[in-house]
């Protein structure tokens, strides 16, 4: 269908803005839309970052770059390829908080995502039909915001977890963003603040749960799985309670993916394998502990456990090796609020005899004496010097990962970690830190930001065509990334820089669609999974 001059200027898909050529301004009927002067991508690059620049606050700058993401796609891309480093907390996690927060308050324009209500199942599929306009639609992140980063229940205002989340995948992988959608589930909210807000966007009541949430789910999967044959479908900051839920109902049945329960635990798993690079040490011989045992607590120990099944150790000896710990301290299996996820890993009270004692991390750390501590709690602090000096003096390079988000929930500093160990520390953040200069030794800190795996891990599925997405293709993600680590310098990171994301983000696609093939995973014939890639990548380019 031909668009008429206004429609292409104001579709981010198509406009070119001040660099649409003569040839193009005359056979579009751009004439006189535009300044007269023709600029280059590369032109257009310069002056938005000058403009960017401008800016004082990281808040305003998401808010400018959503206004470029907004009007052009190829130069908001550009920027962003030229700028990862400085972009991705700009774009995403931690300021993306702020904007979720604000959102209603800030509400512009929608950024084609689609907003679906409960209240309004019968219009899903006519609503994805307008979204989509036509475009081959790839890639789907989906929310229903009851679990946000660490801010939790934000209703329909998290739908920007989802536009942040694809903009990863397409900065960081070469995902087309004609073919991604963002989608947010409107089932309501229990945060009373919105719920009393004015200006709130989203359905005024409280969340609908059981069989009604369910059945909207599903149909949901169905339609878009319907609408969209060849669809990707990550899912992304549900709640707990139905978080794992959702991944054991589709996940051997469609291409389907859970960042928090199953990206965390990839990254977490590949910081482990590059911090045992460091210390020359077997998986199998760590003792792992997570304070925090939530969706992502949970989901990251399960993915470490399977590891050590496929490093070959019995699901009776492997469980020996992990321990978890939430508000209530470490978790016993006679607790009757366990979850699912959290029962395979708690422990008998009969192996302690102060088993009464141990309701707190620092009583438990006693108790273990783990190798490894990673923190998923958004309590801040609590990685305390005493912990971390109980944790170093029964083991000489202990892996202390702690991972809450934003800055403001994190369980340590990177700083104090490598300075309560004497250097000795294994240290990746949640959030990005700055490098630790102690005793003459420069330590780089790992960064186990998910955005180093899931759009590798997506490109991958999507140019291997792969019908499902499983724990195989999964370890091969991680391997590839904890690989890359040079162990042997002193103060190397565990993981390799968000710098080279795109590099890396090539690595991790190989290795899974590679998988996805040796396993007879892919609908369509490839035969040769590198080209596969890179006719499946697109370039920011005119």
């Amino acid at each position: 269908m031909t668009k008429n001059p206004v429609e292409i200027l104001n579709n981010p898909f198509l406009n070119k803005g001040t660099a649409f050529t003569d040839e193009e301004r005359q056979s579009l009927g751009l004439v006189g839309l535009l300044p007269p002067y023709v600029q280059t991508l590369d032109e257009q690059v310069t002056q938005t970052y000058a403009q960017f620049q401008t800016k004082t606050s990281d808040l305003e700058k998401r808010i400018f770059l959503m206004e470029i993401f907004n009007e052009n796609r190829v130069l908001f891309y550009k920027l962003f390829s030229q700028h990862v480093v400085e972009f991705m907390p700009i774009v995403y996690d931690p300021t993306i908080a702020d904007t979720i927060e604000n959102y209603s308050e800030l509400f512009i324009q929608s950024q084609n995502a689609v907003f679906l209500s409960i209240d309004d199942p019968d219009s899903m599929e006519a609503s994805l039909k307008n979204a989509a306009d036509g475009r081959d639609i790839r890639l789907i992140v989906v929310t229903d915001a009851e679990g946000i980063l660490g801010i939790g229940d934000w209703g329909t205002n998290g739908v920007d977890i989802s536009v942040g989340k694809l903009m990863v995948y397409t900065a960081a992988a070469g995902i087309d963003p004609s073919q991604v959608m963002p989608v947010v589930l409107d089932v309501g909210t229990n945060n009373q603040d919105l719920l009393k807000d004015p200006l709130y966007l989203g359905n005024r009541h409280e969340r609908v749960t059981g069989d009604r949430y369910y059945d909207f789910v599903d149909k949901f999967v169905q339609t878009a799985e319907t609408l969209f044959p060849k669809l990707y479908l990550h899912f992304e900051d549900f709640g707990r309670s139905n978080a794992a839920n959702i991944l054991n109902k589709y996940k051997d049945q469609i291409t389907t993916f859970n960042d928090d329960i199953q990206g965390t635990g990839i990254i977490v798993l590949a910081g482990i394998l590059g911090a045992l690079n460091i210390s020359k040490e077997k998986m199998t011989d760590q003792v792992y502990m997570s304070f925090g045992a939530g969706t992502a607590g949970a989901g990251i120990t399960k993915r470490i456990y399977d590891e050590f099944l496929q490093q070959g150790l019995s699901a009776e000896e492997a469980k020996k090796h992990f321990y978890l710990v939430d508000k209530q301290g470490l978790l016993f299996d006679d607790d009757p609020t366990l979850t699912p996820e959290q029962k395979p890993f708690a422990r008998s009270r009969s192996e302690f005899a102060n088993a009464s004692e141990l309701t707190n991390l620092e009583a438990a750390v006693k108790a273990v004496h783990p190798t490894i501590l990673v923190g998923t709690s958004t309590q801040p602090g609590t990685f305390t010097e005493a912990i971390v000096k109980e944790m170093a003096a029964h083991t000489a390079r202990p892996i202390i990962f702690p991972l809450s988000n934003p800055t403001k929930l994190a369980e340590a500093k990177a700083e104090d970690l490598i300075k309560w160990t004497d250097g000795k520390a294994l240290v990746a953040t949640g959030i990005p830190a700055a490098d630790v200069t102690y005793n003459g030794v420069s330590y780089q800190i790992g960064q186990a930001n998910n955005a180093l795996v899931y759009p590798g891990l997506g490109l991958g599925v999507i140019a291997s065509t792969a019908k499902v997405l499983n724990d195989e293709m999964i370890s091969k993600a991680a391997h590839s990334l904890g690989g890359i680590v040079d162990g042997d310098k002193p103060g190397a990171a565990v993981l390799p820089p968000v710098s080279k994301l795109d590099q890396f983000s090539y690595t991790v696609a190989k290795a899974v669609a590679q998988s996805a093939v040796d396993q007879k995973l892919n609908k369509e014939t490839i035969a040769d999974v590198d080209q596969a890639i890179k006719a499946t990548k697109w370039e920011p380019k005119y």
